[in-house]
């Protein structure tokens, strides 16, 4: 809290006051370039207007409250962002195409390995390539992840260098309508030779084929067919990979012992071999399924704001709480808890606290 106030002898006064808050009150009700002196005038506002989200903008060269003020200025640079943490969005709904469990706002475990990717993927690249350190990863709350990278010279990069940054994830292009789902150089940066071998094809064997049951039923499996075909290879052709199962399954299929978690390991395996000169096919596929879907203009923008960590999530109630990205494998963003769970536990507590009082003082 000596930080948000200021009294910490290695902080800037002046810099909490010159953060922009949004509010989002009851009746979608937008308050944008709300300012606060400390900690205690943001608490008491909190508690006055009681927003149902909170989010957090840039720290601009004079208080956001008070711009109208240098409204009348030519020089446009008087009232502008100076800071911004790089912030990094993904939303499971970008996934939708792929995801055969869900979609829209719904998620599961089925699909959440997804962001367990992005985590992974992104988390690794910004320290390794680009040497940040001071990375928060914060549970949306409903259907994704947000990443706060707070470095000094992150907070301090152009919207130019923001931009940046941003491309140099890109490898995702096209949409419903678009079989071609990414679009990758014969030759794989380094970056994205190490991401796929690292993590993308890993967490396809192991993750994403079989959750998503990708090649069994066949309308899942003729999904993935259209993806390959065109591309020198017949739907015909790829079909062929896997019309027949191997006897040992057959015989399993007739006595109705046959899983189909055997089912899409065995086509992923025959489609493989179909693809054996055609590598990059593969990989491209891969690239398709498990490759990070960032919202990069929320990336390139100092003055976009972002979801504030640890506030309640409007629709769900769930807690925007952190996930360490060396244990995301583990999270469970089921049982994230609620407000009227924290609640609860917090009487709990207090009644406890209270009930060992008691006793002490009656001895």
């Amino acid at each position: 809290r000596s930080f948000v106030d200021g009294k910490h002898p290695s902080c800037d006064s002046s810099f909490f006051g010159r953060r922009e808050f949004s509010f989002t009150l009851e009746n979608d009700i937008y308050l944008r370039y709300m300012s606060f002196r400390d900690a205690s005038e943001f608490e008491a506002t909190v508690c006055e207007k009681r927003p149902q989200k909170i989010d957090i903008g840039a720290v601009y060269s004079v208080d956001p409250a008070k711009r109208l003020a240098y409204a009348s200025v030519s020089n446009d640079r008087v009232f502008a962002p100076v800071e911004k943490e790089l912030v990094f969005d993904v939303d499971m709904t970008d996934y939708d195409d792929i995801r055969n469990c869900c979609s829209g706002a719904d998620i599961c475990l089925k699909c959440w390995p997804l962001m367990t990717i992005a985590i992974k993927v992104v988390d690794s690249t910004l320290r390794e390539d680009f040497g940040f350190d001071h990375i928060l990863w914060v549970y949306s709350g409903r259907r994704g992840v947000h990443c706060w990278v707070c470095d000094a010279r992150a907070r301090k990069l152009t919207n130019e260098q923001r931009a940046s940054i941003a491309d140099y994830f890109r490898v995702y292009k096209g949409n419903e309508n678009n079989n071609r789902k990414v679009s990758l150089p014969t030759h794989l940066h380094p970056f994205l030779a190490r991401t796929y071998s690292q993590f993308l094809s890993r967490y396809f064997d192991e993750e994403i084929l079989i959750k998503q049951s990708l090649l069994h039923p066949q309308e899942n499996a003729d999904k993935v067919l259209k993806l390959v075909s065109g591309q020198g290879m017949s739907m015909q052709y790829m079909s062929s990979a896997y019309s027949e199962l191997p006897v040992q399954l057959e015989e399993k299929k007739r006595n109705n012992r046959l899983l189909p978690d055997e089912i899409n390991r065995q086509r992923w395996a025959d489609l493989q071999r179909k693809l054996m000169q055609k590598r990059g096919i593969q990989v491209e596929l891969v690239f398709t399924y498990t490759y990070p879907r960032l919202d990069l203009e929320v990336t390139k923008k100092m003055n976009h704001l972002l979801k504030a960590p640890f506030c309640i999530h409007p629709k769900t109630g769930r807690v925007c709480v952190p996930i360490d990205p060396e244990d995301c494998d583990n999270f469970d963003p089921t049982t994230v808890p609620t407000l009227p769970e924290v609640l609860v536990f917090r009487l709990k507590h207090v009644n406890s606290s209270f009930s060992s009082v008691s006793s002490c003082s009656m001895i």
